[in-house]
């Protein structure tokens, strides 16, 4: 398949949100966001990222182009797959920043310690 374009992966991500009941998405008043870029600290392509903000709020953004980076013309449901951990994966950073809990983030800490030790 070739890769989806930036509507169809939209569309693929309003599907993988509309799965999740409402309760879990309390207090996210900025939404889920999408970009057309990519987004990358180092090596690593950032394909989503939870934001927190005294004036803006909480807010999710997935970013188009890191996917597009990171998966090609992977098959559509190697796409799907990654979409829906992607969206589970920032929304326990949003669940964990409102119960004061930090243990996804210091978890990715470690994960990325370990990866630059390895060289």
């Amino acid at each position: 398949m070739a890769k989806p374009t930036f509507n169809e992966f939209a569309e693929m991500l309003e599907q993988a949100i509309n799965h999740i009941p409402p309760r879990f998405c309390r207090d996210l008043t900025g939404g889920f966001n999408v970009q057309k870029g990519k987004k990358r600290e180092g090596p690593y392509y950032i394909l989503g990222e939870y934001v927190e903000g005294e004036h803006l709020g909480c807010f999710i953004v997935f970013y188009y182009g890191s996917f597009v980076a990171l998966l090609g013309n992977e098959p559509r449901e190697t796409w799907e797959a990654e979409i829906m951990d992607t969206v589970l994966h920032e929304l326990q950073h949003h669940l964990e920043a409102k119960a004061g809990r930090d243990d996804l983030a210091r978890q990715e800490i470690e994960e990325l310690a370990k990866a630059l030790r390895k060289g």
